[in-house]
This record gives C-alpha cells, sequence and structure tokens, in this order.
C-alpha cells in the first residue's frame, strides 16, 4: 500500500472512529462507518443504532449502506469505499457483497462474527456473487480501545 493510500484510509477511519464514539456515547456498541466515492468524497454515513431504533438490522455498515444508495439513487456500489471500525459481521458482509463496495477497510477483527477474514469469509466464498477488496488493520489499536473501553464501562455500570 503507498504511503498516501495509507493517510487516506487513516483519514477516513478516524471519521469513522469519530461516528463509534457517537454511537457509544448513545448507548450502542461503538462502531462507526463511511462511504466515500471514487473521487474521495464522503457520500454517507452511519454508527450503530441497534438499540436507539430497536432494529435489529441497524448496523453502522447497513445505516451507511442504505444512505449511500438514497444519495446515490442506486443499489450499485461498485466504485465506493466503505470504511468501518469493526469487521463485518455476516450479515453485513452479506449487504456489502449484495451492494456491490468496490473495497472495504475495516480497523478490528471481530473473533466471534468477523465475516471478511476472521471467522468467515463471505466475500471469497462459493456462495457471493460478488468480489472485492479488503483491507484491515487499519487504526487497529484505537478501534480495538474504543471497543474495549466501551464494554468494561459497561461491565463496571453493571455491578
Amino acid at each position: 500500500m503507498k504511503y498516501s493510500e495509507y493517510t487516506i484510509h487513516r483519514q477516513w477511519m478516524n471519521h469513522a472512529l469519530q461516528l463509534a464514539q457517537s454511537a457509544g456515547d448513545a448507548g450502542d456498541i461503538p462502531v462507526g462507518a463511511v462511504i466515500i466515492n471514487s473521487n474521495g468524497e464522503l457520500i454517507a454515513e452511519g454508527e450503530n443504532r441497534k438499540e436507539r431504533d430497536q432494529d435489529p438490522t441497524a448496523h453502522a455498515e447497513i445505516v451507511a449502506l442504505r444512505a449511500a444508495s438514497s444519495s446515490l439513487k442506486t443499489w450499485r456500489l461498485h466504485e465506493c469505499i466503505l470504511y468501518v471500525t469493526l469487521e463485518p459481521c455476516p450479515m453485513c458482509a452479506g449487504a456489502i457483497v449484495h451492494s456491490r463496495v468496490g473495497l472495504v477497510v475495516y480497523g478490528v477483527d471481530d473473533a466471534k462474527t468477523g465475516a471478511l477474514r476472521t471467522v468467515l469469509n463471505i466475500p471469497d466464498s462459493a456462495a457471493s456473487n460478488h468480489r472485492l477488496s479488503v483491507i484491515g488493520g487499519i487504526l487497529e489499536s484505537d478501534c480495538r480501545n474504543i471497543l474495549q473501553t466501551w464494554f468494561a464501562n459497561r461491565r463496571h455500570s453493571n455491578l
């Protein structure tokens, strides 16, 4: 990866981390997502909203994908890059594949439900009708820390 590419990935992941913090402050698991177009312009953003919306599909990635599709007036997002702080789960990975996102950049692996590389590899499976590029580990420690801190605070407040 070129230095300028890495810098751009860090910039957008920092934006996603701000959204994750907002989600955490609102009582949802702190995950944030942003979608940019091929010109590097912000198209959509999302943060986890499951608790606030009482919607099991309101993951940051789904919220961002819906907003991007609405903004671009197409469900085909093949020229877009999705940045997300946590490796997507199976539901989100399926939506990413079906939306034809060109590249997913994520922060930290999800050892329990990660479906792009860690537990499952949905984009490369025989069930996938779209292949996409995936880059993991961008601002990994920052993404891990926000999650670990949120869960530790939650456990502490429940004692």
